[in-house]
């Protein structure tokens, strides 16, 4: 006879806890799922937190789809964060390995250093000159050098780093092996895991920033994603919306086209989530403990 694995009071308690945090970040996105693909005349009759739709019709998605800035924006978007994840995962990784060299020179002074840098943040003044001196000022390039290594995150990847065997390091020194090739051809391959998490890490940032690129990216043509929901859906500027040309705004519902803005927003980031989350909880969370 099958054997039930005992679960304790404890254990009940936290998964209740769990499920209620996750029903807290699932919920309102149902809503705002609901609220977009709803019919716009039975939107205002939609109650609180309703999580299945009243009606169906996408011509919201239509409107939205239809809409240049929109695409526009969107493309900024992904150019800005594949461009600069792969920056961002270039410049911490080789510092990461040149901060876990052992015969590195000045490594506790370069660490203090890099520790109150992440303390103490430039402000955004200080920022904003910095890229008008170097001719970045509403230029995508701005934001993507914008932030290129976090120490927080550096500091994850030299935590895996200094764990790699030395026998494959000395293997690789016998063999003829630069710097350059043992990053690439040892390290990088080892701790696969933990850079592809870092990697979520500063795709999620670099998505969802929109303060910095509101500051740095002035014309229509350079915004990105973040900005323009920022504009539509909380400060009402629906000046964006000129583009979709004889559409009748009076037939549609606003509540709706914002929820749907805020879904297609949202939707390829998640899309991340699935592909990555396996690393993180595997390998990462299993990693910061030390026997």
């Amino acid at each position: 006879m099958k054997k039930f694995k005992k679960i304790s009071i404890g254990m009940i308690l936290l998964r209740a806890v769990m499920l209620l945090v996750a029903l807290t970040m699932l919920i309102p996105i149902l809503n705002l799922l609901a609220k977009s693909i709803s019919n716009p005349a039975n939107v205002p009759s939609m109650k609180g937190y309703q999580i299945w739709p009243s009606g169906f019709d996408l011509i919201h998605y239509q409107l939205i789809f239809r809409n240049q800035v929109v695409w526009t924006a969107l493309k900024n978007s992904l150019f800005v964060t594949i461009v600069g994840v792969i920056f961002n995962i270039l410049f911490t990784t080789s510092a990461a390995y040149a901060l876990t060299r052992p015969n590195l020179v000045g490594k506790r002074a370069i660490m203090v250093f890099l520790i109150i840098m992440m303390i103490f943040e430039p402000g955004i003044i200080q920022e904003y000159f910095v890229m008008k001196d170097i001719h970045l000022l509403d230029n995508l390039w701005s934001m993507v050098f914008y932030r290129t290594v976090s120490v927080y995150n550096l500091i994850l990847l030299m935590r895996f780093f200094s764990e790699t065997p030395e026998a494959l390091l000395e293997a690789a020194k016998i063999d003829g092996a630069g710097h350059v090739r043992i990053l690439f051809e040892i390290f990088l391959p080892i701790n696969k895991a933990p850079i592809l998490t870092v990697g979520m890490f500063y795709a999620v940032y670099r998505w969802n920033e929109f303060f910095h690129s509101s500051i740095f990216l002035s014309s229509r043509g350079n915004t990105v994603l973040q900005v323009f929901l920022r504009q539509f859906v909380v400060e009402g500027d629906t000046t964006a919306l000129s583009a979709l040309g004889t559409i009748d705004l009076s037939s549609i519902s606003i509540t709706s086209l914002r929820a749907a803005t805020i879904i297609i927003t949202m939707v390829p980031i998640l899309l991340l989530y699935p592909l990555i989350l396996k690393y993180y909880t595997g390998d990462v969370l299993s990693g910061g403990v030390k026997e």
